[in-house]
């Protein structure tokens, strides 16, 4: 009785197509984004902004950018974490030799550098599909981040070979470096995160998305009806790696404000990010947001839970999340490939029925 369309008529086109054309539903999305500009950045802290909000925005952002590319396109890749370190190693060549240069600028530049790079690693997916086309992903993983690791030009021949974000301001307030406040370094985030999402919905829904989903279908099929594979595939790349870029310079430039390659843009990134998609949804955006809260969340829960409810070894602890985490992998496979977004979508439509029977 509360989530119903009874009542609610479209009197144009626009109003048929609106992304959320029901009513409850632009509801519960406005009062969330509404917590979150006006009520969140009161109440956060140092500790709730590094272990949680900041994550979570970050790899909805780079969960964003593989789901466009793997759940919209069909095109599977393990080289997440190497595209996020171009994001971040442009983000760090660009502050540091134009420091005058807005930040949102930069952050933009270091999503179509990372766009150009995908689209240069995407030329495989041409000729190979599915593991082999993985495997050639995972080579651009490896590449990328041991090219970072070894020219020194990257890092400006820093001794320690690590990249460190030098302090920065906009609109008057520290927004990057040692004092800037945790609220600042949200709102930014989340900035970026709602613009960028906002966006892809649109894209996926456009003439663009729907050719990247009959690629994904069957592509000869596809390319028969008059799409073309180059530019459908190479143009999911540009778009993939464009999000996963700007994930990338978030994560350096706001999150950490220091990164070493080899450690922070490893193997484990690209598989995490994979597993947001798994876990959330496939083909949803929806589903890039619940994937990373999913992920963010459940370690903070099992360690809380076990280290300080049972008093179990942290190492233990550990264990237990990654055997969890491969358990749930597992079954979201099996019992709902679709993942979380397709849970939330079976609970609206049992809502609408609400309290009938169904």
């Amino acid at each position: 009785m509360l989530y119903r369309e009874t009542g609610q008529f479209k009197t144009s086109y626009q109003a048929d197509q609106a992304i959320f054309p029901i009513a409850q539903d632009r509801w519960f999305i406005f009062g969330i984004i509404a917590i979150a500009v006006f009520v969140v950045p009161f109440l956060i802290d140092d500790y709730g902004a590094n272990a949680v909000l900041l994550p979570f925005l970050v790899y909805a952002m780079a969960a964003i950018g593989l789901n466009i590319l793997t759940g919209y396109c069909g095109q599977l890749s393990l080289g997440t974490g190497g595209f996020m370190a171009v994001g971040a190693y442009s983000t760090y060549k660009l502050f540091t030799a134009f420091p005058d240069l807005n930040l949102i600028v930069i952050v933009i530049l270091s999503g179509l550098i990372t766009a150009a790079v995908g689209v240069l690693f995407g030329l495989p997916s041409l000729r190979i599909k599915g593991f082999y086309l993985a495997v050639a992903t995972l080579a651009s993983q490896f590449f990328l981040v041991w090219m970072f690791n070894k020219f020194g030009w990257f890092y400006n021949y820093n001794m320690t070979g690590m990249i460190n974000m030098p302090a920065s301001t906009m609109f008057g307030l520290q927004l990057t470096g040692p004092g800037a406040h945790p609220a600042v370094r949200y709102l930014f985030c989340l900035g970026f995160v709602l613009v960028f999402a906002l966006v892809a919905k649109n894209i996926v829904r456009g003439r663009l998305g729907r050719e990247w989903m009959a690629i994904r279908d069957m592509d000869i099929a596809a390319e028969i009806i008059g799409i073309r594979p180059l530019y459908a595939k190479l143009s999911a790349f540009a778009v993939s790696s464009f999000y996963v870029g700007m994930a990338g310079a978030l994560y350096f430039g706001i999150w950490l404000s220091s990164a070493e390659p080899v450690e922070a843009f490893d193997i484990n990134q690209s598989f995490l990010v994979l597993f947001m998609i798994i876990i959330g949804g496939l083909g949803s955006i929806m589903g890039s947001f619940l994937g990373a809260a999913f992920i963010v969340l459940m370690p903070l829960v099992l360690k809380n839970f076990m280290v300080d409810g049972l008093d179990i070894a942290v190492v233990t602890a550990k264990h237990v999340e990654i055997i969890t985490m491969g358990m749930l992998i597992i079954f979201f496979l099996i019992v709902e490939p679709h993942g979380l977004a397709r849970l939330w979508t079976i609970a609206k439509e049992k809502l609408r029925l609400w309290p009938f029977p169904h």
